[in-house]
C-alpha cells in the first residue's frame, strides 16, 4: 500500500498534466456519445465554450503550483512534530488514507463549497462557476483565481487537522480530478445506475441540480466525491433531470463565454446577488 502512494507523492509534473488533459479528452470523448437530458441548445459553440474555461484552468494551475510550493514545508512540519489525528491512533495504512480522504472531502470540498454560497463576497467570486449555461466537461475548469485559493486554504486545514502525509494529499488531488471532470461532463448514465450510485458518490446527474439556474437547487449537492455529506447535512436533492436549466437567474446569459465579463462578476454593482 504504501508503495502505491509513493506514485503519487513522487508523480512527476507531466504525469499530472496528463492525468488532467486525459481525462478532459475522454470525458469530451463521451459527451458526444452519452449526452444528458440537461443539455442545453446545441446552437452554442463547444469550443467557444471551452476557450473560456480553459483560459481560466491556467489560472488555476498557475495558483496550484504557487500554493504547493508554498505549503511544502507544513507536511514536513506536520510529521517532523507528529501533529494531527492520524498521530493519535494506530491505524492501518489504509484506514488512514480513507479517513483523510473523508475529512478533506467534508472540508475542503463540502464545507467550503457551502460557505461559498452562503456567504455574500464568497458567492460573488463562485459566480463564474455558476454562471455556465452549457455545462460540460470543461466547467470543472471554470473558477475564478480568487475562489480557488479559498479552496486550496481550506484544503490545507484539513491536512493540519488531520497530520496526514503528503502522499495521501497528492492521491486526493489525483481523485479529486477525477470526480470533477466526471461530475461536470455532459453524459447521461443510465438513470438506474446513477441513482443508486448517488447513494455513495456524486454522480453527473445528482450534480446537474446544482447547477439549475434558480433556487432552492442551485443550494444544494455541494459534494464532489461521497454524497453522504449532502445526506448527512439534508442538501441532498434528486427530482426530474429534464427540468435543469443551467445558468443563474441573475446574470446575463448571453456573456457566459465573455471572459472579461466573467472575471468582472464579483465586482458588478449592477447584479441583484441572491444573499
Amino acid at each position: 500500500m504504501q508503495h502505491f502512494l509513493d506514485f503519487f507523492e513522487y508523480m512527476p509534473i507531466w504525469q499530472k498534466l496528463l492525468w488532467i488533459v486525459g481525462l478532459l479528452s475522454v470525458f469530451w470523448f463521451l459527451e458526444g456519445h452519452y449526452q444528458g437530458v440537461y443539455t442545453p441548445a446545441k446552437s452554442q459553440n463547444k469550443r467557444s465554450h471551452a476557450k473560456v474555461n480553459f483560459i481560466l484552468l491556467s489560472f488555476v494551475m498557475i495558483i496550484n503550483v504557487i500554493f504547493g510550493l508554498a505549503t511544502a514545508g507544513v507536511f514536513q512540519w506536520l510529521q517532523d512534530a507528529q501533529w494531527g489525528l492520524l498521530f493519535l491512533f494506530e491505524l492501518p495504512i489504509w484506514v488512514e488514507l480513507l479517513i483523510a480522504l473523508l475529512v478533506l472531502d467534508l472540508i475542503a470540498q463540502y464545507g467550503v463549497h457551502y460557505l461559498l454560497h452562503k456567504i455574500k463576497w464568497m458567492w460573488r467570486l463562485h459566480l463564474i462557476h455558476h454562471s455556465d449555461t452549457q455545462v460540460d466537461v470543461t466547467t470543472g475548469t471554470r473558477h475564478h483565481p480568487i475562489d480557488f485559493c479559498i479552496r486550496e486554504f481550506f484544503a490545507l486545514i484539513a491536512v493540519i487537522l488531520t497530520g496526514m502525509p503528503i502522499s495521501f494529499y497528492f492521491f486526493y488531488r489525483i481523485i479529486t480530478i477525477f470526480f470533477t471532470y466526471f461530475t461536470h461532463a455532459d453524459i447521461a448514465l443510465p438513470a438506474s445506475l446513477d441513482k443508486k450510485l448517488s447513494w455513495v458518490i456524486v454522480t453527473p446527474t445528482m450534480h446537474k441540480f446544482h447547477h439549475h439556474h434558480e433556487m432552492p437547487w442551485t443550494d444544494t449537492n455541494y459534494g464532489n466525491m461521497f454524497s453522504i455529506w449532502d445526506r448527512l447535512f439534508g442538501t441532498f436533492l434528486y427530482d426530474d433531470p429534464s427540468k435543469i436549466e443551467f445558468g443563474l437567474d441573475i446574470i446575463d446569459k448571453t456573456q457566459t463565454n465573455v471572459l472579461g465579463y466573467q472575471l468582472r462578476l464579483p465586482f458588478n454593482k449592477k447584479i441583484s446577488y441572491k444573499k
